[in-house]
């Protein structure tokens, strides 16, 4: 549990940077982040190097006792080198250059700038490789932001064939896989093929999903460019990358295994205001941040950490990047830093050490205000110091495994969006809706790959799971785990198309029953679920016409099953309103003999070995009282508060 901050010593006078590191160290602060913007400082020239303004930062916060998180400064490719090198660019899907002007300037596949890479990487670890100040390496900065992850240069043009020809060996096993005998799409061979890009009209969604799948697999190769290097030169020190929110552009999952923790940055209020939300819970959230959208990315990023998992920028006011930029709640910003801590992570670093009054984030705040006098958020940062250090007297706990496992699949975000077949569905966000209603439940999540196993586990859910690996269908069936299935699972092969026995594919395993027809409804459609003769819910979005002998526990309006169970498995065959969720999640679980507790609105709970946490988003006080010896907080805890109580295992 400790805490960390931004810092650009390029950005301040020198003179300024002593007091800088010394106030840092005062408010409890243990990490730094530097240099992940600084190429043109560090390289102002070709191959003329100035290390020496970094030499003597890193000192200054070596001698504070600091420790430094260091950036490799690839995300922002200096002028000089664009024009040495325009391959470097990324192109757009209009065969357009991404010039110049910003940051994220440049494309994955370019082989120019991965030598450029491993040149500037190169050096920046032999001169700091071992230097005493470094404690972590990231690579990069926000891999894709920007939407940047897709580019459809000359260079990933040449690299997507063979890329195509090492997945499929041959055209025509491509062809096959592809449907390509649909609209004459046949190519004669793999030279022929392009990215999906400029067509009259739609292009094959088979096509558009190996792009995506290629375009991921480019991020893997270049992060491993800057792993190779920071292992070669600085052995022993970890390394991570930072991720961002609602971001599934590429795999997290195999970059997250060549790393060693997983950091992401959390921005609440960014994007609760870029989030799909109805615009009465964003009014309620408005300063707060919805209540499951950190906890989310903090159980999904802990899995791509393999168990180990950072904020890398905690938002600690007013952003500059959304529509609308409300000021934090007074206690969210302590708030969600324990909540941070409570899902298991080992460092909360807060975005940025001093606003810029400069440039494109002159609006975004920072822990001191652009005229290097402390914002008011400093005194709830100070409070987070002090109670750790007075926390860590109880012993601290460590994360254990939860009882429910949550599938998430970045593919399967890239099937519905190559193949949505209704406008208003996003599987990102049905994943959310079932962690929702997990967690306004009271039950702690764990996040898992659809590759991983599920042992251990009292119960699984997989919301939307597109394509189902084999292996996940053979551990649940051989360890009879309870599984609740929803709607669009299995409903694709490897290569986006039917499944020859229709969807649920080999989830019909489990449950004898296919899937012979779907719809997608506009939202302002609302059906009911039928229990017997009363209502028990309502559908929204999309339903499915299910043939199987089963009887269903509920059905739709015209007499169609919409639940069924069989042995462990239950599968929903449509998306249901939050409230409707819950309320299947609830059965379920029960069923399955997990403890569920429904939660007050707006609280959340989370487990940490023997701690459990209780985080208050709503607008009003509320009572939570467990059995067990409170370390934090009251029982009654008021808005923007939070409580810790240790708790036996059982509770």
């Amino acid at each position: 549990m400790l805490l960390g901050t931004c810092y650009y010593p390029e950005h301040w006078p020198e003179t300024q940077w002593e007091d800088d590191a010394r106030r840092m160290a005062e408010l409890g602060l243990t990490y730094v982040r530097v240099g992940e913007f600084a190429w043109s400082r560090i390289e102002p020239e070709p191959g003329v190097f100035t290390w020496e303004w970094l030499d003597r930062a890193l000192d200054v916060l070596h001698a504070q006792g600091l420790r430094v998180v260091m950036g490799t400064p690839t995300a922002t490719p200096p002028k000089w080198l664009i024009d040495q090198h325009p391959d470097i660019l990324a192109v757009d899907e209009n065969n357009q250059p991404r010039r110049f002007g910003s940051r994220r300037h440049y494309c994955f596949s370019s082989t120019t700038y991965r030598a450029e890479t491993q040149r500037i990487v190169t050096a920046m670890l032999e001169r700091y490789g071992q230097h005493p100040a470094i404690a972590v390496w990231q690579t990069d900065n926000e891999y894709g932001c920007h939407n940047t992850i897709l580019s459809f240069s000359a260079c990933a043009r040449k690299r997507f064939q063979s890329w195509l020809e090492k997945r499929y060996g041959t055209v025509d096993a491509l062809n096959t896989a592809w449907g390509n005998v649909f609209w004459s799409m046949e190519y004669r061979s793999f030279a022929e093929i392009d990215p999906p890009m400029q067509a009259v009209t739609e292009t094959n969604p088979s096509h558009r999903l190996d792009f995506r799948r290629f375009s991921s697999d480019m991020v893997v190769e270049y992060n491993r460019i800057h792993v190779d290097i920071i292992r070669r030169y600085s052995p022993g020190r970890d390394i991570h990358h930072n991720y961002m929110g609602c971001f599934t552009e590429f795999d997290h999952y195999p970059v997250g295994s060549d790393l060693d923790i997983a950091t992401w940055d959390s921005y609440p209020l960014g994007f609760l205001d870029q989030s799909r939300y109805s615009l009465e819970t964003k009014a309620y959230y408005l300063r707060t941040g919805h209540p499951d959208f950190a906890g989310f990315h903090h159980d999904l990023y802990r899995r791509v950490g393999n168990g180990r998992m950072w904020v890398q920028e905690q938002q600690p006011g007013p952003v500059n990047w959304a529509g609308h930029n409300p000021v934090p709640k007074p206690g969210m910003v302590r708030l969600w830093t324990w909540e941070g801590f409570a899902h298991g992570a080992e460092a909360m670093n807060y975005f940025r050490w001093r606003q810029a009054p400069f440039a494109q984030e002159q609006m975004h705040a920072g822990l001191d205000l652009p005229d290097a006098t402390p914002a008011p958020v400093q005194a709830e940062v100070r409070q987070v110091a002090e109670e750790i250090a007075r926390l860590k007297a109880e012993g601290l706990p460590e994360t254990t495994q939860a009882d429910v496992a949550l599938v998430f699949d970045y593919h399967a975000q890239w099937v519905f969006e190559a193949q949505p077949q209704g406008r208003n569905f996003s599987y990102f966000d049905t994943v959310l809706e079932y962690y929702t209603a997990l967690r306004e439940l009271g039950v702690s999540v764990d996040i898992v790959a659809p590759q991983d196993s599920i042992n251990g586990y009292r119960a699984v859910v997989m919301a939307a799971q597109a394509h189902v690996p084999d292996t996940l269908v053979a551990e649940l069936a051989q360890t009879k785990t309870p599984v609740f299935i929803g709607p669009r699972s299995g409903s694709k092969t490897i290569s986006l198309c039917t499944p020859a026995e229709l969807a649920p594919g080999p989830l019909q395993q489990l449950l004898p029953l296919r899937v012979i027809q779907v719809e997608s409804l506009p939202d302002q459609i609302r059906e009911p679920l039928l229990a017997g003769d009363k209502v028990s819910g309502t559908v929204v979005r999309w339903r499915e016409r299910v043939e199987t002998t089963l009887q269903p526990l509920l059905r739709f309006e015209n007499g169609d099953g919409a639940l069924f169970e069989h042995g462990q498995a239950r599968y929903l065959a449509a998306c249901v309103d939050t409230d409707t969720l819950k309320q299947q999640m609830k059965g379920f679980l029960t069923n399955a003999g997990v403890a569920v507790q429904p939660l007050p609105a707006g609280l959340r709970v989370r487990r940490l070995g023997d701690w459990l946490f209780a985080f208050n988003y709503s607008q009003d006080t509320v009572r939570f009282a467990p059995s067990g010896q409170c370390l934090l907080g009251k029982e009654e805890i008021p808005p923007a508060e939070l409580s810790v109580w240790r708790v036996p295992s059982s509770v």
